[in-house]
């Protein structure tokens, strides 16, 4: 079974749930295009960068998920993998190109809602806009941008995919 991000539930509110997530790296690369062409295209990089295709010919295992963050450029966009948990730059081989970078991400608090269905923006959107609502309406403050989080394959059909939209919070 594929690992998933590390995280502690610390609330539940209607709609969303709080979560503390661990501190973690992530192998990310930069894609420009549509959404759904972004994140499709990103995967590519990321795959070769786990399946050996780095300087020193190591493997590192798949995890779950794999994040899209939209930057501040129109149609631009983070696309990442989660290293394993107690991954460290020291230990995670170096890229050595591809366009991969690895970042270290501080312990976050994020509200989480979870949904099924197509990656699309639209999709996407709409659950944002959700999110945020709940989130104002329970009292808390968004403090960064929303990030699209997929857990599956894209054979397994879209009805009982499992899909989230993180939006870290104070």
């Amino acid at each position: 079974m594929t690992e998933q991000q590390v995280y502690e539930r610390i609330d539940v509110k209607r709609g969303f749930e709080v979560r503390k997530y661990a501190p973690h790296v992530v192998a990310e690369v930069t894609m420009v295009g549509a959404f759904e062409r972004a994140g499709n295209a990103g995967f590519g990089p990321l795959v070769s960068y786990i399946s050996g295709r780095n300087r020193s010919g190591t493997k590192v295992a798949m995890t779950a998920p794999v994040i899209q963050e939209p930057l501040d450029e129109p149609m631009t966009y983070h696309v990442s993998f989660v290293m394993p948990a107690n991954s460290t730059l020291g230990d995670l081989p170096d890229p050595g190109g591809n366009g991969v970078s690895l970042i270290e991400v501080p312990e976050t608090l994020a509200a989480v809602s979870m949904y099924s269905g197509r990656w699309t923006e639209d999709n996407y959107n709409k659950h944002v806009a959700q999110l945020i609502a709940n989130i104002e309406d329970a009292g808390y403050t968004v403090v960064g941008k929303p990030r699209f989080a997929r857990f599956d394959p894209p054979w397994k059909p879209s009805f009982i995919r499992r899909n989230e939209v993180v939006v870290p919070i104070a």
